[in-house]
């Protein structure tokens, strides 16, 4: 069990404001054989991924206007707080609860206000229940081929026929197939940007309802 009492902190820079964010020292300590077997669980959450940081640099850009957005997996919260600090009412989700106990306290180190919520896309009930979000965020959620469907499915019912999605990949083999589907349904705009040496896709996703 992770423990915000042995974590460290890094500092993200995002528009001009260092944001601290506490992580755990080491994540490969976190890796519990026994849930592995019975969820296949892995503490990717643990960690500042260069997609995390690529997001919410684009989105400490905007002014989110009170907008209810949702981050989907928002592991240690870095692109949860960004949303916040640019103005947006944040839901922080993730299936790991250590997870959204990092985001929760992460949010306070900075000084932004987030709500969380414990969920698993293999049962999304709260997460469609505060349906339709103005904004769904999430980045490297394609680091598995098998993540790619439900997520097809999920999105249309968290965002419907107005919100937007904007996703952040660093290249995966899954978002390829996956953004390809996503064009049947959704207009597509991209933009690139270098960070830790990774060049990462941000993804803009608007229902093709909307003109």
């Amino acid at each position: 069990m992770a423990s915000l009492d042995s974590a460290i902190e890094e500092t993200v820079a995002l528009g001009g404001r260092d944001l601290r964010i506490a992580r755990p020292r080491d994540s490969e300590e976190l890796i519990d054989e026994r849930r592995f077997e019975h969820d296949e669980f892995m503490p990717y959450w643990a960690e500042l991924w260069p997609s995390g940081i690529a997001l919410a640099r684009v989105v400490a850009q905007r002014a989110l206007r009170g907008a209810r957005t949702l981050d989907l997996g928002c592991g240690l919260g870095l692109v949860s707080v960004a949303a916040a600090l640019a103005g947006a009412r944040v839901t922080a989700s993730d299936w790991a609860a250590e997870a959204l106990e990092f985001a929760a306290a992460n949010a306070v180190r900075n000084g932004a206000r987030i709500d969380t919520l414990l969920c698993d896309w293999a049962d999304p009930t709260p997460l469609v229940e505060g349906a339709p979000w103005q904004l769904v965020l999430a980045s490297d959620v394609l680091y598995e081929e098998r993540n790619g469907p439900p997520l097809l499915e999920l999105l249309p019912r968290l965002a419907g026929d107005r919100g937007e999605i904007w996703i952040a990949d660093p290249g995966r083999a899954a978002a390829g197939a996956f953004f390809a589907r996503a064009s049947e349904r959704w207009r597509l705009d991209t933009r690139e940007l270098r960070e830790g040496g990774v060049t990462v896709t941000i993804t803009r996703m608007r229902p093709r309802a909307c003109g």
